[in-house]
Formats: C-alpha cells, structure tokens, sequence
C-alpha cells in the first residue's frame, strides 16, 4: 500500500471513549472539535503501548493534542510521582529534538516545569517555544500526569503572529 493509504488505516475522525481510561472523546468539548485520532495499537505501527492521540482545533484555531498510552507498564496516578516525572522529562527532550530537527530555532523553555491544575487533576507542565523559518515565535504548554494506569499528556500549540495568547491557551484548556 501507499504511505497515504496505510497512514489513513490508522486515523479516524469518529468520537469514542479510550478503553483503559474510560475518558470520552466526543466530536465535540469545551468548543474545540474533534479533527482526527491516531491509533499506534493497529497497523502499521502496531504499538499498543503508544496508545492513541486525539487531536482537536479550537475556535481560535489553536491545537490541542491529547495522547493516552502505558509505555508498556502500569502508570502509577497523579503528577509528582517519578514514573511520571521521568517520562514527562523525555517527552520535553522529544519535544526539543523534534523542534530543532523541524529547522525551529531559539528553544526556550523554563529551568524546570510547574503543577498546573484543571478542575481536579494536577498535571506536571511547562510552556516552551521557538521560532520558525518565518521568524515567528511558537509556542507549547506540555502537561502530563498519571491517570487510570496511563500517562495522559496535553499539550496545546499557540502563535502570537497569529493572534493567539497564553490566555487563549489557558482559556481553551479551562473549556476544554
């Protein structure tokens, strides 16, 4: 098959509930919508320990990707243990590799990350950014905390060229 074809087998845009959490994921929330999901259980990846991401856009046109997975062992609950704490650090150096291996540059980021807490979850968090071939700075909040025996990252993507603020970000989030 095609790289298009065989990508295609893997995403969907229909809401549905993740199987290990119970979270639903509906066309719908807090006004952003469902664009698409990526399943990295079925092929050609076949990775069930990378679990599925959900991406949604929001009314002002910001992403927000949601990314439930185990990494193959059993995800202890809340923020502030070290099973999450050591993930969450090699998904910001993912992050930073990702950004500078893209042509981003000037990575800025906070000496170390914060708690941010939404409605009754805490989740370890930090907001970085750089800047693209443009010369416009981009900027992510990444969260992450464990939940139900997985890590469920957030993270949400934000650009002041486009008229998009850390407020925005955070007021989607808050919705959301």
């Amino acid at each position: 098959l095609p790289a298009s074809a065989t990508l295609a087998q893997t995403q969907s845009t229909k809401p549905g509930a993740h199987a290990g959490t119970q979270i639903a994921f509906p066309a719908s929330v807090g006004g952003a919508t469902l664009e698409r999901s990526v399943n990295y259980a079925g092929p050609p990846s076949n990775r069930p320990d990378q679990g599925v991401r959900y991406f949604y856009s929001t009314p002002k046109k910001m992403v927000i990707g949601v990314h439930l997975y185990d990494g193959g062992r059993r995800v202890p609950q809340g923020s502030a243990n070290p099973v999450v704490i050591d993930e969450f650090m090699g998904a910001l150096g993912s992050a930073e590799a990702q950004v500078r291996h893209g042509g981003y540059t000037g990575f800025e980021r906070p000496p170390a990350p914060s708690t941010c807490t939404f409605g009754s979850v805490s989740f370890r968090c930090i907001t970085y950014s750089a800047v693209n071939q443009g010369n416009a700075r981009l900027f992510t909040k990444l969260m992450m905390t464990g939940y139900r025996d997985h890590f469920l990252q957030v993270q949400i993507d934000w650009s002041q060229a486009r008229g998009q603020s850390a407020a925005d970000a955070d007021a989607a989030l808050k919705a959301f």
